[in-house]
């Protein structure tokens, strides 16, 4: 019985960790989303620009870098988003921005069913070696019959 309790809490304790462990994985892939952003903008119809101009290079230089802004300019309104590694700018309409909010919530959807998927395999897992199915972890011992 104590036993018993014991693996399960060992197999919370192993689904609670693989749990943070994901979630600081998804934060390491948040890091690398300024990539993942250029490349969603780009799919969606985005074209990058450098600033030639002066007034361009006076617009770019005032920008928040690493966020898509909307500006309405001579009653026309447009999207774009500052690279400042890079030193230029997506530029697109509001039918290229509408495409890429629906890009980015598919693959948002994308990567939370994979998680779930992760997190419901690991939890099989757990399951399985508790009750010492074959190849799960549990070797059962070899027969011997009585003597």
């Amino acid at each position: 019985m104590e036993n018993q309790l014991q693996n399960t809490m060992k197999t919370k304790i192993i689904l609670f960790l693989s749990a943070i462990i994901s979630a600081i994985a998804l934060v390491g892939c948040a890091s690398t989303g300024s990539s993942n952003t250029k490349s969603l903008l780009a799919a969606s119809g985005f074209r990058e620009r450098t600033p030639e101009t002066p007034k361009q290079k006076e617009l770019y230089a005032s920008a928040e870098a690493y966020k898509i802004q909307r500006i309405t300019a001579e009653g026309k309104t447009f999207y774009a988003y500052k690279d400042e590694k890079s030193g230029t700018a997506f530029v697109g309409d509001e039918t290229n921005y509408q495409e890429y909010k629906k890009l980015a919530i598919q693959q948002s959807i994308a990567q939370q069913e994979y998680l779930a998927a992760e997190m419901r395999r690991d939890a099989a897992y757990g399951w399985y070696r508790a009750y010492g199915y074959p190849g799960y972890g549990y070797h059962r011992p070899p027969y011997r019959p009585y003597r």
